[in-house]
């Protein structure tokens, strides 16, 4: 308004108007070597194109953006190795006709991963006026951190969907207890201290699997399932001990139960769900309940544990049952791109089907 009186404030340009559009041939894009192209300014300056027109072609999807990650080097018998693998995950039945993947119901994934008390990079949310937040170390080295080793395999439903087994064995911190030599503020001296163990050994590791690992599988298993041949599959760190440990095989055979170690294939991670993606998860939840002791660490680790869903698990499970056809498709290599099912379709599809089966 203007002296009460409306101001028309419409455009009095009609069809196109403005500046002309720069002429851009996307497809010289990929003319440009990789180096190159690690970041707008640079690509720009390869090209010789406005920056603002670089910025409206990702907006538009004509180049995309795109992370890449550095993948474990793989020789040809590895590559052979991790083929065979996938192989021996099918029904051999059914490799005839139409390969179809084994239910994989008797294998236990197990897998070491490193939780941090704090982040080197935290985020925050703040008021405007908020003080910054000081956060102070000597260097990452001192952050205390602790190892556990997660046991998980693929839970079981019936029909309806509804859990019979969960899938999750446990999460085993690699901790101990350690009296105070000296008096603080926090506790008098001779106090019990849970302490990190941070040097892992395969003496450390075979304690662990006799002690907890066995255990926990022969409480938790499913007893109409407990004479199938259960495998523990870990992967090929200096640690993990031999698959004909005496001490081991010994313990596995207790209460009738038939439990062997097996290996993944060498420098495959996308092989085990623990580092598929279930890990990730966990230190999600985990990073929400903000430790500040290495009680508190462990406690919020298990607790984040116990919180995933049995849904989440089968979901990495159906996850790795792709990458293992991926891998098949580039002959056992790693270069392929993961593949994102919608595994909530999937399962009820597949729930469905289990029922109308059943009828």
């Amino acid at each position: 308004m203007e002296n009460g009186v409306a101001v028309d404030v419409s455009r009095r340009l009609h069809g196109r108007a403005g500046g002309k559009r720069i002429h851009f041939d996307v497809n010289k894009v990929s003319e440009v070597p990789l180096r190159r192209r690690n970041s707008i300014r640079s690509l720009v300056k390869a090209m010789t194109v406005p920056q603002t027109t670089r910025f409206r072609r990702i907006k538009k999807g004509d180049i995309r953006p795109h992370m890449n990650a550095v993948k474990p080097y793989l020789t040809e018998e590895g590559k052979k190795v991790r083929l065979q693998f996938c192989f021996s995950m099918l029904e051999p039945s059914s490799l005839a006709s139409e390969p179809i993947f084994k239910n994989m119901y008797n294998y236990v994934h197990i897998d070491e991963k490193w939780f941090l008390l704090s982040r080197e990079v935290e985020r925050y949310y703040l008021l405007p006026g908020e003080r910054e937040p000081l956060r102070t170390c000597k260097s990452k080295r001192f952050i205390m951190k602790v190892m556990f080793l997660a046991a998980v395999a693929r839970p079981r439903f019936d029909a309806f969907g509804n859990e019979e087994f969960s899938g999750k064995i446990g999460t085993f911190p690699f901790t101990f207890k350690e009296p105070a030599k000296r008096s603080s503020k926090n506790r008098v001296a001779g106090t019990l201290e849970t302490k990190a163990i941070t040097s892992i050994t395969k003496e450390i590791m075979r304690s662990c699997l006799i002690d907890k690992v066995l255990p926990a599988i022969r409480a938790k298993w499913p007893h109409y399932d407990s004479t199938e041949t259960i495998f523990i599959q870990q992967d090929n760190a200096k640690p993990h001990i031999q698959q004909l440990d005496s001490e081991f095989v010994q313990a596995a055979r207790k209460d009738g139960f038939d439990i062997r170690l097996s290996f993944q294939p060498p420098n495959s991670l996308d092989l085990n769900v623990l580092d598929l993606g279930y890990f990730n998860s966990i230190q999600s939840l985990q990073h929400q309940e903000a430790p500040t002791t290495i009680d508190e660490l462990v406690a919020a680790v298990e607790k984040s544990f116990e919180n995933l869903s049995f849904q989440s698990l089968n979901e990495v499970f159906l996850s790795l049952q792709a990458c293992m056809i991926e891998i098949m498709k580039v002959d056992g290599g790693n270069h392929y791109k993961q593949p994102h099912l919608g595994k909530n379709m999937l399962m009820t599809f597949l729930r469905i089907f289990r029922v109308i089966v059943r009828l």
